[in-house]
């Protein structure tokens, strides 16, 4: 069971890692154009209401789920 636990605690800290090297350059980044299109692709879904707005970014999703598979693609080989 130990065993088990440090294990999990090894994965929760590197996804943790992973999530701030992430977020460190978006937030260094953040003036780049082609970042602040992200999520105003075409494709994106945006529904707004009066008191209602609904967003689901369907083009964007795509697009990074492609790029992240490239680059995870590229390190399995």
């Amino acid at each position: 069971m130990d065993n088990w636990l440090g294990n999990l605690g090894k994965l929760l800290t590197l996804i943790g890692g992973i999530l701030v090297v992430i977020g460190g350059a978006l937030w260094l980044f953040r003036d780049v154009p082609i970042l602040q299109k992200l999520g105003h692709l075409p494709g994106d879904i945006r529904i707004e209401k009066d008191n209602f707005t609904f967003y689901f970014p369907v083009t964007t999703s795509i697009l990074i789920t492609l790029i992240l598979t490239g680059i995870l693609w590229v390190f399995k080989r």
